[in-house]
């Protein structure tokens, strides 16, 4: 019988998370359920940092970015002295039952309670969607429609200097976020961690071809995980002549309220994960998964591994021109 469960945010914060939260205390209450925030993650539940929720603490929460409940990075909890600890503490408050909300490392520790006997749901939340078991994160969306609103205003200026512009956004492993903003601004190159070769001779030559061309400005978007973005705007502009200024969106990108996108998936996830451990039913991962929200086996879950689609790939090159 499932009368008290937890939720916590762990690792980075991304937009939509509260929507999550919200989904997951006001599901659970609904159901007579008494519900607990554990602040700033895996840290916070070592530190018995909980406290109850109720309808009026997720009320005008939907629309803010960041976490209400904080979220902090936690080394400790890799060790399995930490995790058994948290296991401990968790039977001591007599929780039936553990939400966490993040990236694949908070799967990591959600996957070790879940061998130490805790009843764990995860839900994505990351602006990377470097999940391979979902098609979708939460933030995703609100990150890169950020981006592109910045980089358009980018290109603005630089198209009136005619300037060449690197534009450097996050993903330190996974380029889904360049990608789909270097598409969706109409850059003339794309560097993505998974598929730059490091050949900046031909970003260099892409440059001189297309100022032959009659073109003015030249757009670069560079992932996090290929970096070097002043150094490279410097080689760039003494090799080609141009002036090349380079442009690290950083921290901007995980901020802002979430997308209409991002606040629907947060609370159906919520919803859905609330309602798993009503039914007794623990160890997954809720995700999106062509086209309808579903769950996974959290061991089966991170074991996936994730790959850019070739087909988008080929639409990159294709365009990038």
């Amino acid at each position: 019988m499932v009368k008290k469960i937890a939720v916590l945010t762990s690792g980075g914060d991304s937009p939509g998370m509260n929507a999550a939260i919200r989904a997951v205390v006001r599901s659970g209450l609904a159901q007579g359920l008494q519900v607990l925030g554990i602040e700033r993650g895996y840290a916070g539940l070592l530190q018995e940092r909980f406290r109850n929720m109720d309808t009026r603490d997720v009320s005008e929460t939907i629309q803010r970015g960041g976490t209400i409940l904080f979220t902090a990075r936690c080394l400790e909890f890799t060790e399995l002295e930490y995790q058994k600890k948290a296991a401990e503490i968790i039977k001591k408050h007599e929780i039936d039952g553990l939400v966490v909300i993040g990236g694949d490392g908070s799967f990591r520790g959600a996957q070790a309670l879940a061998r130490l006997g805790v009843n764990t749901i995860g839900i994505p939340g990351t602006i990377d969607l470097d999940i391979a078991c979902t098609d979708y994160t939460i933030g995703f969306d609100t990150a890169v429609n950020t981006a592109m609103e910045a980089i358009d205003r980018i290109r603005d200026t630089s198209s009136s200097h005619e300037r060449c512009s690197v534009v450097e956004v996050m993903g330190r492993s996974a380029g889904y976020i360049a990608m789909v903003c270097g598409i969706a601004t109409g850059a003339e190159d794309i560097l993505l961690p998974e598929t730059y070769d490091g050949n900046e001779q031909a970003i260099i030559d892409h440059v001189i071809a297309n100022r032959a061309k009659g073109r003015k400005h030249h757009l670069i978007i560079n992932a996090e995980g290929v970096g070097h973005s002043t150094s490279m705007a410097r080689r760039i502009e003494a090799a080609t002549g141009v002036e090349t200024r380079a442009t690290i969106l950083g921290y901007l990108q995980r901020g802002g309220s979430p997308s209409g996108r991002d606040r629907f998936y947060a609370s159906m996830m919520g919803a859905r994960a609330v309602d798993l451990l009503v039914q007794g039913i623990g160890d997954r991962i809720v995700v999106f998964k062509e086209g309808r929200f579903t769950d996974v086996d959290i061991e089966e879950g991170l074991a996936m591994k994730k790959n850019l689609p070739e087909t988008v790939q080929r639409v990159t090159r294709l365009l990038a021109r």
